[in-house]
């Protein structure tokens, strides 16, 4: 990382792990998109995977020299507390989808699209916070709508009111095929990625490390074991405690919870306090928002855990693996395309399997580095932004020369 002077990324810095051919392949798709203007729309700027994606992916854009911004939509706590219901609900929970309920989702959405003038070129929506935003605009190039959740199961009734607005959008992106929904507009899938340089992800020196769990005072004393999310129900926080309070009878270790709040998710402070009763010189929960704690704790853990029982894709897996750290995974949504099951990672589907995992990874020293290495192999070919940005390009490029024919 540069910390002198002010300068963002570009693709230039990945040429160690992707090598200068595949930078200039990106370049040059790039400088074909550069008298256009594209702009990200989402719900939050902080806390959660979208806002960690678009914080990154935007500054590779403008760098390429493609005029993109980012815009928030903003609304009263009853918005998100319906937006995060939703959310729940496309991924399989339980919604009262009352027209109140309706009422409110598109009125703040119809507020927003008054504040926000989207007469780009090329337009992304994020998730369904905005997504009714399209019905408010004349459109000057493409709109896409990317849902970052997982979509195997939604609820019937939500899914039928919100297909209607869904197929306005010119195309629809998923993470995976099996998120694929009966629509009669295209469907497109990118997997998300990662930056290697944030802050969450840089190289940082052991020193660095252990001033920054100091500083949050979570001992070093024994192995760590941990699980880095936001503090929610299909992130199976108790399953994860329910697994560490097995493998401590054989293996003496620590395990943390660390989450950060996300201005778009009214549940998690609720979900945060009610683990705080777990709580006991060896199981510690944080809420903190702090990326280089993040950091600091995946790269100090002696095995990650992630046992979502849903998952849009789960990039706190992908940020474990490139630090070397093998990670245990519920084998749910997105997971299981990052984590070949004894390869560069473990699968689980119960808390007893998570904790054998657990016991046998603690155990066995080799086996660790083993699966570690073979983990951040795999982010390096698979999950690097550069990837994701070029799959961009390429979509972008395909509607445009179709507009300008």
């Amino acid at each position: 990382m540069n910390h002198q002077g002010f300068r963002t990324l570009t693709i230039d810095d990945y040429t160690p792990y992707i090598g200068q051919e595949a930078v200039e392949r990106i370049r040059a798709k790039g400088e074909a998109l550069r008298h256009h203007h594209v702009v990200h729309v989402s719900s939050t700027y902080y806390g959660g995977g979208v806002a960690e994606l678009l914080s990154s992916m935007t500054l590779l854009m403008n760098s390429l020299g493609i005029r993109t911004g980012w815009r928030i939509i903003f609304g009263p706590p009853d918005f998100f507390g319906i937006t995060k219901k939703m959310h729940n609900a496309l991924q399989g929970g339980d919604i009262n989808l009352s027209e109140l309920k309706k009422d409110i989702y598109e009125e703040v959405v119809y507020e927003n699209s008054i504040r926000n003038h989207l007469s780009h070129d090329i337009v992304i929506i994020h998730d369904p916070q905005p997504l009714p935003l399209i019905g408010h605009y004349e459109k000057k190039g493409p709109w896409f709508w990317r849902c970052h959740i997982d979509l195997s199961e939604p609820d019937p009734a939500l899914w039928n009111y919100l297909r209607p607005f869904v197929e306005q959008y010119d195309a629809v992106i998923v993470s995976m095929s099996e998120y694929a929904q009966a629509l009669e507009v295209p469907q497109h899938f990118f997997m998300p990625a990662i930056d290697p340089f944030s802050i969450k992800n840089y190289d940082m020196t052991p020193s660095e490390v252990n001033e920054r769990l100091e500083r949050h005072g979570i001992p070093t004393d024994l192995p760590i074991i941990a699980q880095v999310s936001r503090f929610d129900l299909w992130k199976d926080p108790v399953g994860v405690i329910k697994a560490f309070e097995i493998a401590r009878k054989e293996v003496d270790c620590t395990l943390v919870l660390l989450g950060s709040p996300a201005t778009d998710d009214p549940e998690g402070q609720e979900i945060y306090e009610s683990l705080l009763g777990y709580e006991d010189e060896r199981i510690l929960i944080r809420s903190v928002s702090d990326s280089a704690l993040v950091n600091a704790l995946q790269r100090k853990s002696q095995v990650i855990l992630q046992k979502s029982l849903r998952e849009g894709f789960g990039l706190t897996v992908t940020e474990a693996m490139w630090k070397g750290v093998p990670v245990i995974g519920g084998n749910a949504g997105g997971i299981p395309a990052q984590i070949q099951d004894g390869v560069n990672g473990f699968l689980v589907s119960s808390s007893e399997e998570a904790a054998e995992r657990l016991i046998t990874l603690l155990k066995d020293g080799p086996l660790r580095t083993r699966i570690g290495r073979a983990a951040r192999l795999s982010v390096q070919e698979n999950f690097l932004m550069v990837r994701l940005l070029e799959q961009y390009l390429d979509l972008f490029s395909s509607y445009m020369v179709g507009k300008h024919r």
